[in-house]
């Protein structure tokens, strides 16, 4: 995780309890990246148990402050966990635990702005997998995705807020997950299964063409057939 910078956000103090009132046909869109790190300790420890220790967090996708809007956040543990509702105030937004299974965390985004509500995402625990270096506590294991915070006809506290985020690190930023690659990969499988299903809808429209064609041959067959009993039965 890339360490904050810790400056305190400045809070504008001419808006009154409605915030300024909304800014209509305006949308802000803030990415988001959350998810959890875990790492194996090789075997059970002994005084309870335990096999990983994990840690859970939230974290822009870009290179900005979150605490310039984010007020809290707060994450909802296993209740078999002391003290399950964890609330983290500042960067980085994260909490680290130890233990021995995989569950769901809620997490539970609090603005800086009280007129805007509260943004809940839900994620599950991830500790094991089949890599042999993971098993063997060699390597970290990272479960992480891409989200997206969307402000709709915001309040102009909020909006100032928004638009005046800071740089979160003075260095390089980066994700674990190569966010880039997967949407490239995802929209690479779209369109193949878009290709696919557009030529099987080719093959069925010539099938029931064919289909209705020998319907209408069959029926001609049969009205020539009818009409020769007719005529024999004339005859």
């Amino acid at each position: 995780m890339s360490a904050g910078i810790a400056m305190k956000s400045k809070i504008p103090t001419e808006y009154g309890p409605d915030s300024g009132g909304r800014i209509k046909g305006i949308t802000i869109i803030k990415p988001i990246v959350y998810g959890n790190i875990s790492r194996y300790f090789g075997k059970k420890r002994e005084e309870d148990g335990h096999t990983h220790q994990w840690t859970i967090y939230v974290k822009p996708y870009k290179n900005e402050d979150l605490s310039t809007y984010v007020k809290k956040i707060q994450f909802k543990l296993h209740e078999s966990y002391a003290n399950p509702l964890r609330v983290v105030s500042k960067p980085p937004y994260e909490v680290t635990e130890t233990g021995w299974g995989e569950f769901e965390i809620t997490v539970k985004i609090f603005f800086v702005d009280p007129n805007e509500r509260p943004v809940t995402v839900y994620h599950f625990l991830k500790l094991f997998q089949s890599s042999a270096g993971l098993v063997l506590g060699k390597k970290t294991l990272f479960s992480e995705h891409y989200d997206e915070l969307i402000f709709q006809d915001p309040t102009a506290m909020m909006q100032q807020l928004l638009t005046g985020t800071r740089a979160l690190t003075l260095g390089s930023y980066k994700h674990e997950t190569d966010f880039e690659e997967m949407e490239g990969k995802t929209v690479s499988s779209l369109q193949s299964a878009r290709k696919k299903i557009r030529h099987e809808i080719q093959d069925l429209n010539e099938r029931l063409k064919q289909s209705k064609e020998a319907i209408v041959h069959f029926k001609e067959e049969i009205r020539k057939l009818e009409e020769s009993e007719m005529n024999k039965e004339k005859d």
